[in-house]
């Protein structure tokens, strides 16, 4: 935890307002980290979006609509969680993709 705070939060947060597929990259990037050393079995997936959800916020953005559940849900989950393992061997762009396309719904 001490690294995450001192290698990604400190670079990351406060998340500045910057072209969207740059937010979307930020936020990636800190839901990947946090994902890996979040202690707990249940809840990382929660807690992550939370932060993306806060950082979307703090760049002016709306909070992201992920679709995680109703109508096109299952592939929307199959896909964040194929990203989200991408992340962890930092190719975040599939998660940048994601979050961009959630906030996008999100702005629509």
């Amino acid at each position: 935890m001490v690294d995450f705070e001192a290698q990604v939060l400190e670079r990351r947060t406060p998340c500045r307002p910057a072209p969207l597929p740059e937010v979307a990259l930020t936020l990636a990037e800190v839901h990947a980290e946090l994902l890996l050393v979040h202690p707990f079995r249940e809840g990382n997936g929660r807690l992550a979006r939370w932060l993306a959800d806060l950082m979307a916020l703090q760049a002016g953005l709306p909070l992201p609509e992920y679709g995680l559940a109703g109508r096109g849900s299952v592939q929307r989950k199959y896909r964040y969680l194929t990203a989200v393992q991408r992340g962890y061997a930092q190719d975040c762009q599939p998660l940048a993709d994601f979050f961009r396309e959630s906030l996008e719904r999100a702005a629509a």
